[in-house]
């Protein structure tokens, strides 16, 4: 997800009123799509899984939120803390996100959400995951990032411990906040390389902070080891993408609008640089204006190398499994498509070779039973 969120107080009356209209509009087209159940397939759930484009915040649910806050001595219920995941237009998701982020407060806090998310990993058989943390949000905020690491670590260990699941950390900045801030949200994940962070990317508004601003941080990264991701082309055009590969980013979060550029198709799918897509994502945050609009089955088609994500899962009330089914139900990919793009979400994945191979040596197994 790239809504600024920090800045939502700046939207105007006008633009504000857009899109609570627009996203009235995809929320009621999302509920009557008649979506297969929540209940997965017995195929889809028992295929291996790699999930790349996940940010940890995203994925508190209201048990885990009730929790936090009651570590925090706020009162409450079940049903009242539901409500915040039950918003009416695009202003109160904005507002229901960073209501729910201000409850991360502690590295306890951190060590619990990280620790449930590899719970809700494991139950949906995603083998692998590579988790965007708002590093930059957490500055912006004074924390003491260091604490936090140490909680993030350690719910970690306790998860791959527990359910079997590898975790690697992203460092996630903030590009409205500046090059000078991203740039100490990567020499952060420098200081960390060797504790299980493996990259370092750029969310946020894209209008306001183009991919070129980074330039010498990004060099900065690849120079000490690290991998690179951008957020894309998912609320700015195709130069928005462009730009992202002249930072010689290795994957792309959501690349929506490369679409509106044959020649950046064909680009991607050359070069094979991986597109993190989310298809409920794009629909609820009013990127894709519904569903038979979203580019995914013609980049399929056309060679692109694309991986299936769910962003912000809680806030969007999806998963990885629902966004297969998703593919499945209204774009047409059968069971051998969704196998290809289980092995693509480990092939583009920034695990080491050996580690990539034995996750696809486990997806050929169950092809073959």
């Amino acid at each position: 997800m790239a809504i600024p969120l920090l800045e939502m107080p700046l939207v105007t009356r006008r633009k504000s009123a857009f899109y609570a209209s627009q996203f009235l509009i995809l929320k009621s087209t999302i509920e009557t799509m008649s979506l297969p159940p929540l209940r997965p397939s017995s195929f889809i759930l028992s295929l291996p899984k790699a999930e790349l484009h996940l940010h940890l915040e995203g994925t508190v649910d209201p048990p885990t939120l009730l929790d936090l806050r009651k570590r925090h001595g706020k009162p409450g219920t079940l049903a009242e803390v539901e409500q915040l995941y039950r918003y009416n237009d695009f202003t109160g998701f904005l507002m229901a996100f960073k209501t729910l982020t201000e409850d991360l407060q502690t590295p306890e806090d951190y060590e619990l959400i990280t620790y449930r998310l590899m719970q809700q990993l494991q139950a949906h058989n995603i083998l692998h995951a590579e988790i965007y943390v708002s590093v930059g949000v957490c500055l912006w905020r004074k924390q003491d990032f260091e604490a936090i690491f140490e909680g993030l670590e350690r719910g970690r260990a306790r998860g791959e411990k527990d359910f079997g699941i590898s975790l690697l950390w992203i460092f996630d900045a903030v590009r409205q906040f500046g090059a000078e801030a991203a740039r100490q949200v990567f020499e952060l994940a420098v200081r960390y390389r060797d504790r299980n962070v493996v990259g370092v990317g750029i969310g946020g508004d894209e209008q306001k902070a183009p991919a070129e601003l980074f330039r010498d941080q990004y060099a900065y990264a690849a120079e000490n080891g690290l991998r690179l991701t951008a957020h894309a082309g998912e609320t700015a055009g195709p130069e928005s993408i462009w730009g992202a590969l002249n930072l010689r980013a290795e994957r792309i979060g959501h690349g929506l609008t490369a679409a509106q550029d044959p020649e950046l198709v064909e680009e991607l799918a050359i070069r094979q640089v991986p597109l993190e897509i989310c298809i409920t994502s794009n629909l609820l945050t009013g990127c894709c204006q519904k569903v038979n609009d979203h580019p995914v089955r013609n980049y399929f088609d056309q060679g692109v190398m694309i991986t299936l994500n769910s962003d912000d899962p809680a806030m969007f009330h999806t998963s990885l499994i629902r966004e297969y089914q998703l593919a499945q139900e209204f774009f047409g990919f059968t069971d051998e498509h969704l196998r290809e793009l289980a092995r693509n979400s480990f092939e583009a994945s920034f695990l080491p070779a050996e580690k990539k191979v034995s996750f696809l040596n486990l997806l050929d197994a169950a092809a073959a039973k």
